[in-house]
């Protein structure tokens, strides 16, 4: 009879894990050591799956040296008063899935951070950004600017709604990071936030544009 298939990657344990990433089996350890650290594992992979479920049902809180801007605060209801933005920020990431399928958390985070520096700096009267170095988390923050720039010219246009403040954006852009992080177990290229952005919208981003839903409480 021929020997067992032993793992590629650690070339000692038996391989018992078919790897869709990877494209034949590994061992145990090595799917749960590499998941989403060396392997780019894909949305639909059973293992990974089952990982994101146990760490829903395992929620970690966020260190407090792991907040994202600690010094600031803002009001309680804007997040309710400014849903359709706060979506609008969930939607863009969505669609721009499409064009860079290699988007991680940590490419949304890294935009997300850069975005909310620019407007920090704004609110101070002052115009500077640094957007991230990495191209993918670049190209992201373009993106978010330009539907920054959409939502005030819209709001401009239309009196009857309140016209949208950087400051807004910027305590906008601060929950959505926090969120971000704690929807995320900060492997480095995990999509686990990205998938959850996702399923809250009722189609898939990019096929029918509809009124966003994504709601962060």
């Amino acid at each position: 009879m021929p020997g067992k298939a032993i793992c590629p990657i650690c070339e000692k344990r038996r391989a018992e894990r078919y790897c869709p990433a990877m494209g034949e089996k590994i061992c145990a350890i090595d799917c749960g050591t590499g998941r989403e650290v060396s392997i780019d594992c894909p949305s639909d992979c059973t293992y990974l799956l089952a990982a994101h479920r146990w760490e829903r049902e395992h929620p970690k809180t966020l260190e407090e040296q792991d907040i994202p801007f600690p010094d600031v605060s803002f009001p309680g209801d804007l997040i309710h008063t400014r849903q359709a933005v706060l979506s609008g920020i969930g939607y863009t990431v969505l669609l721009y899935t499409l064009k860079q399928r290699s988007l991680s958390d940590a490419d949304v985070f890294a935009a997300t951070e850069a975005m909310a520096e620019t407007y920090r700096t704004l609110i101070s009267g002052i115009y500077y950004e640094k957007p991230p170095d990495n191209p993918v988390a670049a190209g992201l923050y373009a993106v978010l600017a330009n539907f920054f720039k959409d939502e005030k010219k819209q709001e401009a246009e239309h009196s009857e709604l309140p016209p949208l403040k950087d400051s807004e954006i910027f305590h906008l852009l601060v929950f959505f990071l926090r969120y971000g992080r704690l929807r995320s177990n900060r492997r480095p290229r995990t999509r686990g936030f990205i998938e959850f952005v996702r399923a809250q919208f009722p189609r898939e981003a990019g096929v029918t544009k509809e009124e966003p839903r994504i709601i962060m409480p």
